[in-house]
């Protein structure tokens, strides 16, 4: 990463110091009063301070729900903001989240306890539902040292420290877009990093619901999504497999439980129609994910161009 201009480095402190104030308040608190807290002023505050978004989620829910009222569009998106002000308090207090006895729940345990102790290279495919940092959580609990690519920041002292506060989720490390520090650059770089990764044995977590201007444009709700296809890639070349996991909130608390489903990945003669199909596939499932419990999705990425 380039060094900032001293002007850009002393903005980045500051908003640096911000971030830490911010984090520090919110651990005075205990976990339960944070998260209502901050699901409360997301709640409140989010659809006036940032309305565009607002309006995207709204937009978003009208193409996913069309049969559904405006009323109960409204409320969809008024929830999801209230979701994630418990994900960003969650995200503040992870430690004490991991800390909670019980706090995650592998639904279907048997058949991962089946293969935990043998895992080999795979890839585990999330979406942004529940508390999506929680969804290694299995790999994690298995030993496997998982990795995950994340959505690196601007301000190098803020991503360093957010990516430290990730450590306990991801001890394998975070992929970030061009190098494995969290530097933006070249995305076919960070592709070979991720592929040397997995063909060595690694495990790799990726979210993979977000819009992709260069991505494979596939279902979703009815419509075309461009979405990553680095996943089915890699997993189509290396032969790995891929496990689907998604984080569901109990309630209105910081537990949650955990579904994983195995995605197969089928290797024919036709590679570019194999990754299709494990695209297709993938989001078929994040639909039927998203339509049991709309609420704990994220309305206002972008999802659809």
């Amino acid at each position: 990463m380039r060094e900032p201009s001293r002007l850009r480095d002393v903005q980045f402190r500051l908003e640096y110091a911000l971030l830490r104030l911010i984090v520090g308040f919110i651990r005075l608190m205990p976990l339960s009063v944070a998260t209502s807290f901050s699901a409360w002023s997301w709640g409140h505050l989010a659809p006036r301070i940032n309305p565009r978004r607002h309006k995207r989620a709204l937009d978003n829910l009208n193409i996913a729900f069309p049969e559904k009222t405006q009323a109960e569009r409204d409320q969809i998106a008024l929830a999801h903001w209230q979701n994630l002000g418990r994900v960003m308090a969650e995200t503040m207090q992870i430690d004490r989240v991991l800390a909670q006895p019980g706090a995650i729940e592998i639904l279907n345990s048997k058949v991962f306890g089946r293969y935990s102790g043998k895992l080999g290279p795979i890839i585990g495919v999330s979406m942004h539902m529940g508390n999506w940092e929680l969804a290694i959580w299995p790999f994690v609990a298995a030993n496997a040292n998982p990795a995950a690519v994340y959505r690196s920041v601007n301000n190098p002292y803020v991503d360093r420290y957010l990516r430290h506060q990730r450590k306990d989720l991801y001890p394998g490390g975070l992929f970030g877009r061009g190098t494995v520090e969290g530097d933006h650059g070249d995305d076919q770089r960070t592709a070979r990093l991720l592929t040397d990764f997995v063909r060595h044995g690694g495990r790799l977590g990726i979210v993979s619901d977000l819009y992709d201007r260069r991505g494979m444009a596939v279902p979703f709700f009815g419509k075309d999504a461009k979405t990553t296809p680095i996943a089915a890639m890699i997993a189509r070349r290396l032969g790995t497999r891929v496990w689907m996991s998604r984080c569901m909130r109990v309630g209105t608390s910081s537990r949650f439980q955990i579904e994983l489903k195995e995605l197969r990945v089928p290797r024919t003669a036709n590679t570019s129609a194999d990754v299709r199909t494990i695209m297709t596939e993938m989001q078929q499932q994040f639909e039927l994910w998203v339509r049991d419990c709309p609420e704990q999705w994220m309305w206002s990425n972008r999802r659809w161009n």
